[in-house]
């Protein structure tokens, strides 16, 4: 075996998976760039063009097509610079949203990755809630987050708001970084570490191109300002790229997603919320809606400031958006969520109109 594939990621254990395709006369293959026509893998042969064969391409289910950062078998023709892929091993870990404009469907956006970069930029655009929205999403996913705030050159509160993303994020390292003067990108290149996958994930404009070019050494992918007039970045990836770094280390570059639907997340979600779901479980009934009920701590902890309502909204809305697909066909189940939340905003607004009081 050529080391060449080793430095993607191959392994012995993978190999060892790997024997009934060999039989079959298939070679392992790594997904490397994905965009609209071929594919591009990295195989024992070298970077090669490659398309879906017909049994895969009729026979797949959401979320069985190859994506970047995928390990397939392929039928390899290295003299035409082409191979077809007949199948896509299992994953290791899955990033999975709601697929945009297709109700009831999952988009893989990115395969057996080891660390999870959740990039926001520090500017007028820093978003606490899509933050925990792309936490929940990463802890589901089967990667470690780390969440990586780009353009500390042009941030003069730099503490304020790492102290801010730590309290959403307990337990998750968090790096102020800028690629354009070079501060804290040591830090975060020793923290991906090498023979890694990291993804890059985060809304268009976080830099994330900027980023991957920095911890490259080179100018990998194109790079665009963002809009002045809100801070807000448009979109410069167009495709899914694995790339290869100096350090050893693989960066996955996906394109920039203004908004992220969460697809079967509930374990990423209790993980993001695990203070709130601790003061659920120490409500005296075990029922509790977290509206009017005595002795709920939920609500204790919103009236003495511990839980920010910011968050609970937050948590909220994610618990409702998870609930939303499985309560579709059941009109009971619907009547009864929406009275429920009937009477949490109701609680809520008075919460806050006794705040304003004060």
């Amino acid at each position: 075996m050529s080391p060449l594939i080793h430095h993607y990621g191959w392994s012995d254990a993978l190999q060892q998976s790997f024997q009934t395709h060999a039989d079959a006369g298939l070679s392992p293959a790594r997904v490397i760039v994905q965009q609209r026509g071929p594919y591009r893998i990295i195989s024992d042969a070298g970077e090669l063009r490659a398309d879906v064969s017909g049994r895969l391409l009729h026979g797949a289910g959401d979320g069985d097509m190859p994506v970047a950062g995928d390990w397939v078998a392929a039928a390899l023709r290295p003299e035409e610079g082409a191979a077809t892929i007949h199948a896509v091993l299992p994953r290791t870990s899955a990033f999975i949203r709601k697929a945009a404009g297709r109700a009831g469907h999952a988009q893989v956006v990115a395969a057996n990755a080891d660390i999870a970069l959740l990039t926001a930029s520090l500017n007028a655009d820093l978003n606490l809630r899509r933050l925990e929205r792309f936490l929940a999403s990463a802890w589901e996913s089967g990667a470690t987050p780390l969440i990586v705030l780009t353009k500390a050159d042009l941030c003069d509160t730099i503490a304020e708001h790492v102290a801010e993303v730590q309290a959403i994020a307990p337990g998750v390292a968090v790096h102020a970084v800028s690629a354009m003067s070079g501060a804290g990108m040591e830090a975060l290149a020793a923290a991906i570490g090498t023979g890694r996958t990291a993804v890059l994930l985060g809304s268009s404009g976080a830099g994330k191109s900027t980023l991957l070019n920095s911890l490259a050494g080179e100018e990998r992918m194109a790079t665009r300002d963002i809009r002045e007039h809100d801070a807000r970045g448009r979109h410069t990836t167009t495709h899914r790229e694995l790339v290869l770094l100096k350090s050893g280390a693989l960066l996955l570059d996906t394109p920039g997603m203004r908004e992220l639907g969460l697809w079967d997340a509930e374990e990423g979600v209790s993980t993001t919320f695990a203070d709130i779901e601790g003061l659920a479980a120490a409500c005296r009934f075990g029922d509790c809606r977290h509206v009017t009920e005595p002795g709920c701590a939920v609500r204790a902890a919103l009236e003495d400031g511990t839980l920010a309502p910011e968050r609970w909204q937050s948590f909220e809305k994610l618990q409702r958006e998870l609930a939303h697909e499985t309560r579709k066909g059941d009109y009971f189940a619907r009547v009864q969520q929406k009275k429920l939340w009937a009477g949490r905003h109701k609680a809520y607004r008075a919460l806050v109109k006794a705040r304003e009081q004060e």
